[in-house]
């Protein structure tokens, strides 16, 4: 009897050992599954800025929502040649220039400064730009982004005509709200609700308010280069005698520290006072200037915590 229960306990303990070592790699493996699940249940997808909406602070004439980083100043130069229709005897245009030089500041990565001159008009002018909302992807991911602008322009222009040309009358305020979507790395489009205030007018029954909306795009069609387009519809209750609407295409190209930009548009001057609210020429009867903007990007101030 005594043999008999010894044996029956061994058989027993062999038995559980059995299970015990069957059961326990389930057991880990049970174990790593519920690790994992426990894990992409808790990394959370992130919220991330979306950045390189345009590659310039320019479109064509107008801004784009872009600012540069904190500490960089981008030094700019914007040509225009005479329109296409002047004929040979102008070179088609090629004789006839007008420039704008500038330079602008970012105070942080969402405030911008700038200032310029224009040959048109002999106008000095100088801008803000802040950028209150950026794009962005994710949980609560915003659509959009939105840049304010604000600038004033003041023609110094010599006059010879018995109006008041005081200081105070020769200045025009512009202010726009700049709202973008990049809808994917190759195609970017804009809104620019625009209202540009002159001192001034020329016309009795002109009003000194003009309101317009412009609407612009950019289609990447390489690493390096795109197309972008550019149009201010002028509000009919306030469009100024004689003016038409601004319109513009061109290639961006980019070359490493700057953007250089081809284009073609009705319009001679390079500020928002020029190109919204004095455009004479008729784009589609041949009064297209042909120009560039050229961008070089220089680092000031360095952020906190940079190194080279």
């Amino acid at each position: 009897m005594r043999l008999h229960f010894y044996d029956y306990f061994i058989r027993v303990g062999a038995a559980l050992l059995l299970v015990l070592g069957l059961a326990a790699p389930a057991l880990a493996q049970d174990n790593d599954l519920l690790g994992q699940l426990e894990k992409q249940a808790t990394a959370q997808p992130t919220r991330e800025a979306v950045h390189a909406t345009f590659k310039s602070t320019r479109l064509i004439n107008g801004h784009t929502i872009e600012t540069p980083g904190q500490g960089t100043m981008v030094f700019l130069i914007s040509h225009r040649f005479g329109t296409l229709n002047s004929g040979a005897y102008n070179f088609f245009g090629l004789d006839q220039a007008t420039i704008r030089l500038g330079l602008e500041y970012a105070l942080t990565d969402h405030l911008e400064i700038g200032v310029g001159r224009s040959s048109v008009g002999k106008a000095l002018d100088g801008f803000v730009k802040y950028r209150a909302i950026t794009q962005t992807t994710g949980p609560r991911a915003m659509p959009v982004s939105l840049t304010l602008f604000s600038s004033a322009a003041l023609t110094t222009l010599k006059y010879n005509d018995n109006i008041d040309h005081t200081l105070p009358r020769r200045l025009v305020y512009s202010y726009q709200a700049l709202i973008a979507r990049k809808f994917n790395e190759n195609l970017s489009l804009q809104v620019m609700p625009t209202l540009v205030h002159r001192n001034l007018v020329m016309e009795a029954k002109d009003a000194n308010d003009v309101y317009a909306l412009g609407i612009g795009g950019r289609q990447k069609i390489t690493k390096r280069t795109s197309i972008n387009l550019e149009y201010y519809y002028l509000m009919r209750d306030n469009k100024p005698t004689g003016v038409r609407n601004a319109v513009a295409a061109g290639l961006d190209i980019e070359t490493g520290g700057h953007v250089f930009q081809l284009h073609v548009t009705n319009s001679q001057g390079m500020i928002e006072q020029h190109f919204v609210s004095e455009t004479r020429g008729n784009f589609f009867d041949g009064d297209i200037y042909f120009g560039f903007n050229v961008n070089r990007n220089f680092t000031v101030r360095p952020k906190k915590g940079f190194r080279n």
